[in-house]
């Protein structure tokens, strides 16, 4: 009963953020056995307002532990989100909702994107930072889109 809860929520949470592309990648530190240890650059766009792609670098653990897939990924992350075409909104949605989800440990410690809505300055705000269970990392970055109403190439 409890694993089925749990393949639930993870299949929910999976669902309801977007998808990333990994852009491409860059080594940091030489590791002797496994993956070196790399800053990766991922897109996704908005699940819920069409027109805007953000662009994520974090850094990525490598080593036996990376290539695995068991190492704890560092909170180190920065975001760009820019608008790419003309701005709709799909499906309403609340301020604080998650754009986009990665596991950065094998359990317990996420990075996540989220959005909020700047009405008085018709601007979407979204705001990366990671998390754990008991605690979180104040290390965090933010990026704006304006809201153009008469959007062209």
């Amino acid at each position: 009963m409890t694993r089925t809860c749990f393949a639930a929520v993870i299949l929910l949470v999976s669902a309801i953020s977007a998808r990333a592309e990994e852009i491409g990648s860059v080594s940091t530190v030489f590791k002797m056995l496994g993956p070196n240890d790399k800053i990766v650059v991922e897109a996704f766009d908005d699940p819920k307002v069409d027109g805007v792609t953000c662009y994520l670098s974090r850094a990525k653990r490598g080593g036996i532990k990376g290539g695995l897939g068991v190492a704890e990924d560092t909170s180190d992350a920065s975001l760009a989100c820019r608008q790419t075409g003309p701005i709709s909104f799909r499906q309403p949605f609340k301020d604080g909702e998650v754009v986009f989800q990665k596991d950065t440990s094998l359990l317990f410690k996420t990075m996540q994107v989220v959005r909020f809505l700047d009405k008085k300055r018709d601007v979407l705000v979204y705001l990366v930072y990671s998390d754990r269970v008991i605690e979180g990392s104040p290390k965090n970055s933010v990026s704006a889109v304006a809201i153009q109403k008469n959007w062209g190439p």
